[in-house]
């Protein structure tokens, strides 16, 4: 699995984990307040990234594999919260 196939396997899994987390009830934020955040973090990303390419800092397959080991990191976190929250082994796919 190259690191793009990666990174959206384990964003995926941490969605099962958010949704997971709403269907018991949770009420961690109401959708625009959700949207516009998401939003404007990925707009700003997204800029950053492309500045710190164009200028050789690191290259975009350095960027790939990084997300795609912070995303499974995010992804092992919800894991672990619901084997806590419900004393179950789970995994998120």
């Amino acid at each position: 699995m190259n690191d793009l196939d990666r990174y959206h396997a384990a964003a995926h899994a941490m969605q099962s984990g958010v949704a997971a987390e709403h269907a018991q009830g949770s009420q961690d934020g109401s959708p625009k307040h959700l949207r516009v955040g998401v939003n404007a973090s990925m707009a700003d990303h997204a800029g950053l990234v492309t500045l710190l390419i164009e200028k050789g800092i690191f290259t975009r397959e350095e960027y790939t594999k990084a997300i795609a080991d912070s995303m499974e990191c995010e992804k092992e976190r919800y894991e672990e919260h619901l084997k806590t929250k419900y004393g179950l082994n789970v995994r998120l796919v």
